[in-house]
């Protein structure tokens, strides 16, 4: 395991990080969060340090400014908007730093809009970011969806992409290509 990654594991973030108190306790919840699945599905060590790691990992670079990040991405993320973008840039120098779990580095890089390719990690990640307690929306609901977690995840995932899709389409904003192909795979 990176160097990084296994720091992550044990709560301790990069020296690139640039995380505010306010986030920081985000990071933490969704971390709590994911260990704890990882507990009742019997995860292996080394899988269960992969979660945590991803969880400390995924907002890294959250409270940097967009136009900082975007000199760090290639060109699949141009038509990202500001607010997506702290995701992969934080892959992104994850891969610098020598990092090569590219499930991992997907899973950072997509937490916010989900990626048909997602594995278990990924997964977890997209739902523990959504669903961990301090969300201040709908709280009742996301109470009973993590209740649910993690024995039916798929059912879960489903749940929360649908409420994810609607709220975008409600609100009149795009939906991106990586999303509806996340549905895709969990649909039917």
């Amino acid at each position: 395991m990176n160097e990084v990654v296994e720091k992550a594991a044990h709560g301790m973030l990069p020296e690139w990080a640039e995380v505010r108190p306010k986030r920081l306790q985000h990071i933490e919840r969704v971390a709590t969060l994911v260990a704890e699945w990882a507990d009742a599905l019997s995860l292996a060590a080394y899988e269960k340090q992969r979660w945590v790691a991803a969880a400390w990992l995924h907002d890294a670079l959250r409270d940097a400014r967009p136009e900082t990040l975007r000199p760090l991405l290639d060109d699949d993320f141009a038509d990202w908007p500001g607010p997506l973008l702290h995701g992969p840039a934080a892959a992104a120098r994850l891969r610098t730093s020598g990092v090569t779990d590219e499930t991992l580095l997907r899973a950072i890089a997509y937490h916010t809009v989900g990626h048909p390719d997602f594995d278990q990690v990924g997964r977890a990640l997209f739902l523990a970011d959504f669903l961990e307690p301090g969300r201040t929306f709908d709280p009742v609901a996301r109470a009973v969806l993590r209740a649910r977690m993690p024995h039916e995840e798929n059912a879960v995932l489903r749940d929360v992409l649908r409420n994810r899709m609607a709220h975008l389409i409600s609100a009149h904003k795009k939906i991106r290509r990586e999303t509806v192909a996340f549905w895709n795979t969990t649909a039917g």
